[in-house]
């Protein structure tokens, strides 16, 4: 026979267990979201970049021809946004007009965007490709205008951003 003495002390017991189970859980939730948060992760400016393959580069007569035909219009006080995020860094977003002169359709295209400290060295630097994986086909017709959203990430409040500029670096034209 149990007592009502027994029966409370059971019940404590029970949920003296439940408080310690759901405490446990709790703390490795937590300490979880903190190694999350402090993980190690890749700086946008490492050496892993995309690239356009079979693009038109610099140094071939062709491509400063088109490159010449291609306007990128970026006012970096107009079409350059900041925030901070809650880890501590700083994003930015640009939007930039990317206009098609060419007489031609362009198929593919990359753009890099670098941004500068006051003596114009690059703080980031990222390069961006049009088709985005997993896309595999893009068009920009002749006399139209591409306005993509390019988004910089992994800047320290320390980090000195003078200036941005956008420069196209690769282009296949169909």
């Amino acid at each position: 026979m149990v007592t009502p003495k027994q029966e409370i002390e059971a019940g404590a017991a029970t949920r003296r267990k439940v408080f310690i189970a759901v405490g446990l859980m709790t703390a490795l939730l937590v300490a979880g979201m903190i190694y999350w948060a402090l993980r190690p992760h890749t700086p946008n400016n490492s050496n892993v970049q995309p690239h356009l393959a079979g693009a038109l580069r610099v140094g071939s007569p062709q491509f400063e021809q088109l490159r010449q035909s291609i306007k990128v219009e970026f006012i970096p006080d107009e079409d350059a946004y900041e925030a901070a995020r809650p880890l501590g860094d700083i994003v930015m977003e640009l939007h930039p007009k990317v206009r098609n002169f060419t007489g031609h359709t362009i198929t593919g295209l990359e753009l890099q965007a670098t941004v500068v400290d006051l003596e114009n060295k690059p703080v980031q630097t990222r390069t961006f490709v049009f088709p985005h994986p997993p896309q595999t086909e893009f068009a920009l017709e002749n006399n139209k205008v591409l306005e993509p959203a390019l988004v910089l990430e992994g800047f320290k409040k320390s980090d000195l951003r003078a200036n941005v500029r956008i420069d196209v670096t690769g282009v296949i034209v169909q």
